[in-house]
């Protein structure tokens, strides 16, 4: 069973290789939901820095053009390193790139292949013995290139210290999934929510709250009554199941009742309002379903461990 929060105080240290024609769609994919990680947390757990193999400007598949902070071999080290090709990757797979991968391998713990970053560390000679996928139009030929690599048909692949992701959502499922696990199931659906990342009728298998379809409903009908909250009775009819099996199923997935969750989704929004400091106190109370304010700040301490009042800017 999932953990609803848990508390952490290791920072990460990320550094993100970029190669020519890499995806913007990936890098922004698995950069942004660290970025908003720290803002959600509070804190700057996660630090990055930008890559390349020698130190040089590389260009998107879409023409922009990104300055690195250092090449691969001059970096910091760190806990992960995302591994970032994309278009035209076979012909990245250099004596001089199999010789920098080995090296980063050394320096960093966890080695992260993106969209064709398994390839890279394919040829490299990192995956041997390890499970991994790809994108899908090169599954095929990367499990008869790579045999002593076992191939797998998924969205994404963690094993060991070796993890890859086929294709910018499978990227961005990867690391929320890291998210989750490190800080808790609470921060996948903050996520979820401000990266509009959730559909109850077509849910994502790999990601705890929407493998379920029950829990997906039930979210998303949280989600569509923030103001006038649903009781838990509601929510379960909606879902298509009974009460207590729909609170099994939140116990399962996301470590925490079905009133616990509802009441951080309604938390959530008010945090956000707060922030913009547009409303009232009071009106934003009103708008999360509160209609005493001072319910809504006891509520909002225990969550967040400060006033609604020290959150405005």
């Amino acid at each position: 069973m999932p953990d609803w929060i848990k508390p952490s105080q290791k920072s990460w240290q990320v550094g993100v290789l970029l190669f020519e024609r890499f995806s913007m769609h990936c890098l922004s994919n698995t950069v942004e939901p660290l970025r908003a990680a720290n803002e959600l947390l509070g804190r700057r757990f996660y630090r990055w820095d930008v890559l390349t193999l020698d130190g040089a400007r590389v260009s998107s598949s879409s023409g922009f053009t990104v300055t690195p902070d250092h090449a691969l071999s001059r970096g910091p080290g760190g806990d992960m390193l995302f591994v970032l090709p994309s278009y035209g990757a076979r012909s990245l797979a250099t004596p001089g790139c199999n010789r920098a991968l080995r090296g980063a391998a050394r320096r960093f713990s966890t080695l992260v292949g993106l969209d064709m970053g398994s390839w890279l560390l394919a040829e490299a000679g990192l995956l041997d013995g390890y499970e991994a996928t790809i994108h899908y139009d090169e599954l095929d030929a990367f499990s008869e290139h790579f045999p002593e690599v076992h191939a797998r048909r998924r969205r994404w692949v963690k094993d060991r210290n070796l993890w890859s992701a086929g294709g910018a959502v499978a990227g961005y499922e990867l690391i929320v999934d890291h998210l989750a696990e490190t800080h808790g199931a609470a921060l996948s659906l903050e996520l979820a929510s401000l990266f509009m990342h959730s559909d109850a009728e077509a849910p994502r298998f790999d990601i705890p709250s929407q493998s379920d379809r029950y829990v997906a409903r039930a979210l998303a009908e949280m989600e569509a009554h923030i103001e006038e909250p649903l009781p838990i009775v509601a929510l379960a009819s909606a879902a298509g199941c009974p009460q207590r099996e729909l609170e099994q199923r939140f116990s399962r997935r996301l470590g925490a009742t079905p009133r616990k969750v509802y009441a951080r989704l309604r938390l959530n929004v008010a945090r956000r309002l707060l922030q913009e400091g547009r409303m009232r106190t009071s009106e934003v109370a009103l708008r999360c379903g509160y209609t005493n304010s001072s319910a809504f700040s006891r509520a909002f301490r225990r969550e967040f461990g400060c006033s609604p009042r020290e959150l405005r800017p």
